[in-house]
């Protein structure tokens, strides 16, 4: 907290900056930070409206109830809405950002959240199995209006309680939840805006769990549909090509192939052949999925194990096998990659 030229400059902290100031330093240090090549992530907000959909806002006003830091949140959102938050980055239980301030460098803010309790998000699990209509509900938060008040309970809900957050800020205020770290935690409920599965990471639970084989024939009813007007790359890193329709790249033959006997050309056809019917969008090949499984089964690997080693996650594969749709040309190269180990 900066206190201006007087006090606060006595005790060690630089003056107050304004809202245009603060603009103005961190597209700045953007500029520098790029220049020399250095990965960063800014939040970038448009608007007053920090978050929009329903795991953004479900944060955000998760963090608003905790009334000790009000004030702090306040001055959080003024910092974040100016795009002070200049790199944040999400991982497994643990958030890094760097927030311009009044200092001569970036404050680098951490976050630790506690993992949720094994027995509670089993129990949670099985409350919301068969009650989430597809992948794309889940990650639009169009839920049943009990199982949203079930994910946000505070007391057994998927969102982390005060005491399971820890703060730290290398600025010289010494509260526990300075500006620059409301303004991070703002920054979390703008970035799942964009990206709600780096929620379960941030928590450490598997959002396959809410997905398993049991329940996975309701979660996909319908997803390939309701591709048409959203992409599940975008939700929960779930890529169902609605365009891809070839399938898996042919085996390596173990043979070298019979030359094929000449045969004599067919007579012409009298009348134009009608055009071949084009395959439905979306859908498998069936020889594409069997043998996707059939390289599973063989590779001994769950649909978890394999989903983890082709950089995707478990509904994505069921899909496949199920022939409900086509893997991208990305996970088609490293399938082929794995038929030859």
């Amino acid at each position: 907290m900066s206190w201006g030229y007087g006090y606060g400059r006595w005790m060690g902290w630089a003056p107050a900056m304004t809202v245009g100031a603060r603009k103005a330093k961190v597209k700045r240090t953007i500029a520098e930070y790029r220049k020399e090549g250095k990965s960063i992530s800014p939040v970038e907000i448009q608007g007053r409206t920090i978050a929009r959909t329903f795991w953004g806002k479900a944060w955000c006003d998760n963090i608003e109830s905790y009334r000790d830091y009000a004030y702090r949140l306040e001055r959080g959102r003024s910092y974040v809405r100016s795009g002070a938050v200049i790199d944040l980055q999400i991982g497994e239980g643990a958030v890094t950002a760097l927030v311009i301030g009044s200092g001569e460098k970036p404050y680098r803010v951490s976050v630790r959240i506690d993992p949720m309790r094994t027995a509670d998000w089993k129990a949670l699990v099985q409350r919301a199995a068969g009650r989430v209509s597809s992948l794309f509900a889940l990650a639009q938060g169009q839920l049943p209006e009990e199982l949203l008040q079930d994910f946000c309970n505070p007391e057994t809900g998927l969102f982390p309680k005060p005491r399971e957050i820890h703060f730290d800020c290398s600025c010289p205020d010494g509260a526990s939840c300075c500006k620059h770290v409301a303004a991070v935690l703002y920054g979390i409920g703008a970035r799942l805006d964009k990206k709600p599965e780096l929620f379960f990471t941030l928590r450490g639970i598997d959002p396959d769990s809410i997905v398993s084989d049991e329940v996975v024939e309701t979660l996909t009813e319908g997803a390939s549909n309701e591709l048409e007007n959203a992409d599940l790359s975008d939700v929960f890193g779930i890529s169902l090509d609605a365009d891809a329709s070839a399938p898996l790249p042919p085996p390596p033959a173990s043979k070298p192939p019979r030359r094929p006997t000449p045969k004599a050309p067919p007579p012409k056809p009298v009348h134009k052949a009608s055009p071949k019917a084009k395959p439905s969008p979306g859908k498998a090949k069936p020889d594409c999925a069997a043998r996707i499984k059939a390289l599973r089964t063989r590779l001994g690997l769950s649909q978890t194990a394999l989903a983890k080693r082709l950089g995707t996650y478990q509904v994505a594969v069921s899909l496949w096998e199920r022939g409900k749709a086509t893997p991208p040309p990305r996970i088609l190269a490293a399938l082929a990659r794995l038929e030859k180990s």
